[in-house]
């Protein structure tokens, strides 16, 4: 069986109403609990507007996260590279990965928010051409290339070398991959993975049964080679004991992130306001091909191996991290992800099933063990007898009283 690894995408996506500070430290305080139940990647976004999402330079927040987790990869989802300058970027990717004791990964993408674009000057129709070629830059200061320049209309480089390599010996890569194939592509193109952000869309789902191609073409035409473990697809979630208690407990947060973020703030095309709080929930978590899972830990694991047989298989499940339910709900909820979902799709509990399996269905072989302590029991005059009293008060004792046999 292939492994599934998993981890969490952090946009962020606050609602507007607590104070900055205390969210940030939520995010740390996640990012910890995340490392010490076993997940394998935390990724931190960029953005400058929409006052949602607040983290402007992910490489200094998961700097903190490094000083407070031991295991967890780190990986920038995304810096926007139009943004910068690519030496600049290169040098704060190895920075944060000798800081993190070599546990960064550095993704990338053009840019999300057309406001951020706008703020600073750039078209958008500029945006994926300078990321591919920004990219390409920074992947040769990562290897460590003698001394070189560069020449473009946006960005000049002059005898330009990293003097601190990154601590891992390949720092990995990835680029952010929405419904369109240009993500894909440009993986493919460098030989990188890739972060399926768009699946937490429907559309976005129902696209990712054919965006592998779209990298694998890209690589080939390349002379490269793209692995399906590189690639991250994320998911929306939010787990309870019962559906009813997870749909109870997301189902207004989920409005509110919906109605006021991504219609009323975002204006997405063909989005539209949900009627009402469970109206939300029913759209979002209870159609066919739903986006999202709001249920059981069951019901997620479905769901991931629906992605499975979807997609021809990937390499890590991203959970999206959000506000829908309040801070203690959210941390059971990952909780239940770690306890029972993560066992359940790598198959970690097989062994124990089998093993129970085959005790209850060998029972009669294991019959003469018991004999075997008996017959050393009765060899003995007085162990005989303190047992054979034993026996006696036993079935003497009314069977209220008796004690549980493990039978029932």
């Amino acid at each position: 069986m292939n492994r599934v690894r998993f981890g969490a995408f952090l946009a962020p996506h606050h609602p507007i109403g607590e104070h900055p500070m205390l969210q940030f430290q939520r995010d740390l305080d996640l990012a910890e609990q995340l490392d010490r139940l076993g997940f394998d990647e935390y990724w931190c976004g960029e953005h400058h507007s929409t006052g949602w999402e607040v983290i402007a330079s992910p490489e200094m927040f998961l700097a903190a996260a490094a000083q407070r987790t031991h295991r967890i990869r780190l990986g920038t989802g995304v810096v926007s590279l139009p943004y910068h300058h690519p030496f600049n970027v290169a040098q704060r990717m190895v920075q944060l990965d000798h800081m993190s004791g070599g546990r960064a990964i550095f993704g990338s993408g053009p840019g999300a928010l057309p406001s951020d674009a706008y703020t600073l000057g750039i078209d958008p129709m500029l945006q994926r051409d300078r990321q591919d070629e920004a990219l390409a830059v920074i992947r040769r200061l990562f290897a460590g290339e003698e001394r070189f320049s560069y020449e473009s209309d946006w960005f000049t480089l002059k005898d330009a070398r990293l003097q601190l390599l990154p601590l891992q010996e390949e720092l990995p890569c990835a680029v952010a991959s929405m419904v369109s194939p240009s993500g894909m592509t440009l993986a493919g193109k460098h030989g990188i993975g890739v972060l399926s952000i768009g699946s937490t869309s429907t559309a976005g789902l129902a696209a990712l049964s054919t965006q592998w191609s779209f990298a694998e073409e890209a690589a080939d035409k390349a002379g490269n080679t793209v692995n399906r473990k590189d690639w991250r697809v994320v998911l929306s979630w939010h787990l309870a004991e019962s559906r009813a208690q997870a749909e109870r407990e997301a189902k207004n947060g989920l409005y509110r992130w919906h109605n006021e973020y991504t219609v009323g703030t975002l204006m997405r095309p063909g989005a539209e306001a949900f009627a009402s709080p469970d109206d939300g929930v029913r759209q979002t978590a209870r159609v066919d091909g739903a986006a999202a899972v709001i249920g059981t830990p069951d019901e997620l694991v479905a769901k991931i191996r629906e992605l499975q047989e979807l997609t021809g298989g990937f390499g890590t499940v991203i959970g999206f991290i959000h506000d829908w339910a309040n801070p203690e709900a959210t941390a059971r909820s990952w909780d239940l992800v770690a306890r029972h979902v993560v066992p359940e799709v790598n198959g970690y509990l097989a062994g124990y099933r089998e093993s129970q399996q085959h005790v209850i269905a060998h029972r009669d072989s294991f019959d003469r063990a018991g004999q075997a302590v008996l017959s050393k029991i009765m060899e003995n005059d007085r162990a005989a007898a303190a047992f054979q009293q034993g026996a006696n008060a036993q079935s003497a004792m009314p069977a209220h009283h008796a004690p549980d046999n493990g039978k029932g």
